[in-house]
């Protein structure tokens, strides 16, 4: 899809944002759970096909696919893990994870209470899991409006694959796109791997 004017786009993901985020927020538990289950598998397949030995990730917010089994399996296996923490200039600084206390950054978000380190932490990593509201299939990425991830992607030199993880029926056709938006290299669902060509 080629970029919307500006205004355009930012009232359609604007509609289309509450539409998502009101979908998460119906669904069943036991659906939620299901996709726990699957989406830990599948963010275990792609882990150790691509072999990392250190990874960004995210804790998930309740109404996220949540991330945490798959955290505390990387964990597990010695992969370093480096979590965002939201700064009020709209950069991330980076935390590595340790399963144990969380608290809530400046804009609400679950983040780890260990040591912070700096935005350039996640040039190290080998492998980026990020959240979205939505994808289309030609790896453009829809987040939440805040920018924070884009701003990361956008500024790094070499980036190392990045995959957005999402619940099944986020990954669409189409979605509109701004200037500053950052494609990814595939998404995640609790059903499959999808990668997209570049």
């Amino acid at each position: 899809m080629p970029s919307e004017p500006d205004g355009d786009a930012i009232a359609t993901k604007r509609a289309l944002r509450a539409e998502l985020r009101g979908r998460r927020r119906i669904r069943p538990q036991h659906e939620r759970e299901a996709a726990t289950e699957a989406l830990t598998t599948q963010l275990i397949a792609l882990t150790s096909t691509l072999g990392p030995r250190s990874l960004a990730c995210y804790l998930a917010t309740p109404d996220e696919p949540e991330t945490r089994p798959f955290l505390a399996w990387a964990c597990a296996q010695g992969i370093r893990v480096l979590l965002p923490v939201s700064r009020d200039d709209g950069l991330l600084d980076w935390a590595p994870y340790d399963a144990a206390d969380e608290r809530l950054d400046v804009i609400g978000m679950p983040v780890p209470t260990t040591e912070l380190l700096g935005p350039i932490a996640v040039n190290d990593v080998g492998l980026i899991l990020v959240p979205a509201a939505a994808v289309d299939r030609s790896g453009m990425r829809m987040g939440w409006g805040r920018g924070y991830f884009d701003k990361t992607l956008g500024s790094m030199d070499r980036r190392p694959p990045v995959f957005a993880i999402v619940f099944d029926g986020e990954l669409v056709d189409e979605l509109p796109r701004e200037r500053h938006d950052q494609g990814v290299d595939g998404a995640v669902t609790p059903s499959g791997i999808t990668r997209f060509t570049a």
